[in-house]
């Protein structure tokens, strides 16, 4: 096995300590991400589903702007969500320690969806299946906000999954495990996805560096 990767909840949860800093400092567009996401939340949403929530970096930033609603966050580390709950303990969240392929949403359940840097870990057959998930789960009027690392062109995004492919033919690879290895799509096939799901309506909100906001609308 490649030593580099790193089962995705060990990957994590080796790294709870320094998270918040690292995804704040050192990678491009963050923290701006995090605050454009939170505004970008309906003000009348009362039920909100955050997938692969970690330590709740968009709930920091979403927290300091409102409060009246719920919050159902779905992540695979429990570390992540331990250190979630000690940063807002008198929050109404309900906190849930799996995968979000796995986890039942219900229907008509949110009024928001969100997932920041989490959704690039995936491949797009698996992606689709789960938004056509995350749009049921939505009532009327109902968005899914995802802040995501995107490929730069066509090129790049079939040189990593072209890498992932050779990794799963030399035995580097378990196909049934989740691993901590970059898949990202460019802004136009991820776009294309939510469209695919059955969005009404798709849009790029802001982009720095590899760092894209995208808004899917019921």
């Amino acid at each position: 096995m490649n030593p580099q990767l790193e089962e995705m909840s060990a990957f994590f949860t080796a790294r709870v300590d320094d998270y918040d800093r690292h995804m704040l400092e050192e990678v491009n567009g963050c923290r701006e991400g995090y605050e454009r996401m939170a505004r970008l939340v309906p003000s009348g949403a009362k039920d909100v589903l955050d997938l692969g929530c970690g330590t709740g970096l968009e709930l920091d930033a979403l927290f300091k702007l409102r409060d009246g609603f719920h919050v159902t966050g779905i992540d695979l580390t429990q570390a992540m969500l331990d250190e979630l709950r000690k940063k807002h303990p008198d929050q109404p969240m309900r906190l849930i320690c799996g995968s979000y392929f796995e986890v039942d949403f219900g229907k008509e359940c949110f009024d928001a969806a969100l997932s920041f840097q989490t959704m690039h870990h995936s491949k797009p057959e698996k992606k689709l299946t789960l938004y056509r998930r995350i749009r049921e789960a939505l009532r009327p009027g109902g968005v899914y906000i995802e802040c995501d690392y995107t490929a730069d062109d066509d090129e790049q995004e079939a040189f990593f999954f072209g890498e992932y492919k050779r990794l799963l033919r030399e035995g580097a690879l378990d196909q049934a495990a989740s691993y901590h290895y970059d898949t990202p799509l460019t802004v136009q096939h991820q776009l294309g996805l939510f469209q695919q799901a059955g969005f009404a309506k798709v849009q790029l909100v802001w982009k720095d560096h590899a760092t894209a906001l995208m808004l899917a609308s019921l």
